[in-house]
């Protein structure tokens, strides 16, 4: 049997010097918003509506890369085992948004703004990725 592989975004959201994380109601752990591509969907446009289905945000996705043809706010790529969904083939971004205001949809209750990684419990490279999302510069 071939594992289910699918391409997904994270999307660690900044404001005011701190990012979002969501407590993700199925898996029991803080993560970013995100989720997986639909089909025909770049990466980056998978970002900006997740942000905006998961959270009620909308982004701004900075330059950061002087490469061509790299989407703005990424700053990382990884893979993971996603439970039943299979393996993730996960873009990860970071965006700028305007307000701290957020609508939680059916896959969150709890959600909270960080600054610090010391304490959040979930895979390590959520709390890697957090600390490249508020060192980014663009």
């Amino acid at each position: 049997m071939t594992t289910r592989r699918a391409f997904s975004v994270a999307i660690y959201p900044r404001h005011q010097g701190r990012v979002l994380l969501i407590h993700h109601r199925r898996l029991g752990i803080w993560l970013p918003p995100g989720g997986e591509l639909l089909p025909g969907e770049t990466p980056l446009e998978a970002a900006r509506r997740e942000l905006l289905e998961e959270t009620g945000l909308e982004g701004r996705f900075p330059v950061l890369s002087d490469i061509d043809g790299t989407p703005a706010g990424l700053i990382g790529y990884e893979e993971h085992l996603a439970g039943s969904k299979g393996f993730h083939l996960n873009f990860v971004f970071v965006a700028d948004v305007d307000t701290d205001a957020v609508t939680p949809n059916d896959e969150f209750e709890h959600f909270r703004w960080v600054d610090s990684f010391d304490d959040i419990g979930g895979p390590p490279n959520v709390a890697q990725l957090g600390r490249i999302a508020l060192a980014a510069r663009g």
